[in-house]
């Protein structure tokens, strides 16, 4: 497989070189391509990663920065094209802010290497998450909208809210997933598309890790889009009204 490892980051100077020392070696070697997506940050993380390129001599490593701010939502759909465009198989999302272990990326490759799989993503919810620090808001809060998600669109996931995804890249193709939001609800709108796409989606144990950086969610604001979305769907699903996004063939 051609495998590309995407990392957004937004202000991640201070974790980005942690990020990328913790991809193992082993796999480091094994992908075509390392790419850093930095979105306008207003610290020095794109001189940082040029930084790191330079002192590692990364062969496969390649540091982009957006001029203007594409949002969570439009930074992976820039990083999808992209990967589109370069012909990969698969395509791993990797938080640059250190919040998600590097170590688990071969464990989440596995349904691909099996070739039963659209997308896979690290559940947090699976393991122990409010003894790696996640905030008991944050733990109700998924739980909440994961069960609400899930009698919506009729699926089991143990959670929707997971940043650690990979993606077959030939899935990807099957979805316009450019006309979801291009704020942090995107990842639950990708699902919906893959949902009524019937695309195989997987979920495998990751640790939960919560340190002292920066969250960007508005976690208010974030719950109400997504109940938006997925009200959007209803209207959809039962023909009140059609929406683009959701016109699936």
């Amino acid at each position: 497989m051609k495998i590309a490892i995407f990392i957004p980051t937004y202000n991640a100077a201070k974790t980005l070189p942690i990020v990328l020392d913790r991809i193992p070696t082993e796999l480091k070697n094994k992908v075509s391509e390392i790419f850093v997506a930095d979105d306008a940050s207003y610290d020095n993380t794109h001189l940082i990663g040029v930084g790191y390129k330079k002192v590692k001599g990364a062969r496969n490593l390649k540091i982009y920065h957006h001029d203007k701010n594409k949002g969570y939502g439009g930074n992976q759909k820039w990083a999808y094209e992209y990967c589109i465009k370069k012909g990969y198989d698969v395509v791993v999302m990797l938080h640059g802010d250190a919040q998600y272990a590097p170590e688990m990326i071969p464990k989440l490759l596995e349904p691909f290497e099996k070739n039963n799989a659209d997308m896979v993503f690290g559940s947090r919810m699976t393991g122990h998450p409010l003894k790696g620090g996640m905030p008991i808001i944050k733990f109700f809060g998924n739980k909440t909208l994961t069960w609400i998600e899930n009698k919506i669109l009729d699926l089991k996931l143990s959670e929707y809210h997971s940043g650690f995804r990979l993606y077959s890249c030939k899935a990807l193709k099957q979805i316009p997933f450019n006309l979801c939001s291009n704020d942090f609800h995107f990842d639950t709108e990708i699902i919906i598309q893959m949902k009524l796409k019937n695309m195989q989606i997987r979920e495998k144990p990751i640790p939960t890790f919560y340190g002292d950086e920066k969250c960007y969610v508005n976690r208010y604001k974030y719950a109400i889009n997504i109940l938006i979305s997925l009200w959007q769907y209803l209207l959809h699903k039962f023909k009140f009204k059609k929406f683009k996004k959701y016109e699936l063939r």
